[in-house]
């Protein structure tokens, strides 16, 4: 895994053989922030990560200008990890929480511009994350949910979609907060 661009482009993680995940794949990452790169502006923005495995959605974000971020994940071993690398990397302004989730979102008080959540794509509860996000107020007027999911799950009908891209086995649904 490394990180494809920003300050910290080119910069090799550790690799993570015992953990059990499924990073996004570097061509879906570089789509992705290429999407992102052109329709808000990266620098200064606080971003939440939710199922944040490995955090390499979060370095991305931070080596491209993010102010802050929070990544939340409940595996010990992906905790690990991430703050392995932010001892490493030295972002004073990146959080690393162990929780559920879904106990994470209930009792967030903070708002985001993006949030970025990757579950496994097995997760009974996939459906409603977009709702869970947008009931807790959780991003800012403007702000993006990002979704990560597998090809059967579909939300062009929900009121907050905006698109829907995909790339291989990967694809990205893209909610917006239009409520200003």
């Amino acid at each position: 895994m490394r990180i494809i661009g920003g300050s910290r482009r080119g910069k090799v993680l550790p690799s993570f053989d015992k953990l059990d995940l499924r990073p996004t794949t570097d061509f879906a990452k570089e789509s992705l922030f290429n999407i992102l790169q052109h329709r808000i502006a990266l620098d200064g923005i606080h971003f939440l990560d939710l199922f944040a495995g490995t955090g390499g959605i979060s370095f991305e974000f931070m080596s491209r200008g993010a102010q802050s971020g929070v990544m939340v994940d409940i595996s010990p071993g992906s905790q690990r990890y991430r703050v392995k690398i932010l001892e490493q990397i030295g972002w004073d302004d990146l959080q690393s929480i162990r929780s559920d989730v879904f106990k994470f979102i209930k009792t967030c008080s903070g708002s985001f511009d993006i949030i970025f959540a990757d579950p496994p794509f097995d997760l009974p509860e996939l459906l409603e994350i977009p709702d869970l996000i947008f009931q807790h107020g959780l991003l800012k007027p403007d702000g993006r949910l990002i979704l990560e999911h597998h090809e059967r799950a579909t939300f062009g009908k929900h009121p907050h979609f905006e698109e829907h891209r995909k790339y291989g086995a990967v694809n990205f649904t893209f909610f917006k907060n239009s409520q200003s």
